[in-house]
């Protein structure tokens, strides 16, 4: 591909991206607040990060912070929950349409692909079937 073709290709995508109200480095708004997990914890919102669409198809990455959270805590209830309801609404007219939704949890904030060994982080994966978040295991 030409750098010409690959810089309008690139122009488009990210215009379209921003059109539906996303781009990869979304941030969450101020006015989000903390969430309610049924385990009784309360979260909050960091960011999502989205890719273009792979051999498996886009990924959305959902990352929330919980500061009580414990190395070995089962959080998957919680993490499922996320997903359905909290994900599943933020991913309608997302462009291109994530097949992967993966959710996050950590005790403090880590910059985006760089490892902290002192953080608590959790991941589970899910793929989206019929408007449902599937749990998928890595």
């Amino acid at each position: 591909m030409s750098s010409l073709y690959r810089r309008l290709f690139i122009a488009l995508f990210l215009s379209l991206s921003l059109a539906a109200g996303r781009c990869d480095d979304e941030e969450a708004p101020a006015a989000e607040g903390a969430i309610a997990l049924p385990s009784g914890k309360s979260i909050e919102w960091l960011d999502v990060r989205t890719d273009t669409a792979g051999v498996e198809g886009a990924t959305a990455r959902f990352r929330f912070i919980d500061k009580s959270l414990k190395p070995g805590e089962d959080r998957s209830e919680d993490m499922q929950t996320l997903c359905d309801t909290f994900a599943l609404e933020r991913v309608a007219g997302m462009v291109p349409a994530p097949r992967q939704i993966v959710i996050m949890l950590a005790d403090r904030p880590v910059p985006f692909g760089e490892a902290d060994p002192e953080a608590v982080q959790l991941f589970e994966a899910y793929r989206l079937e019929n408007a449902a978040c599937i749990w998928e295991m890595f």
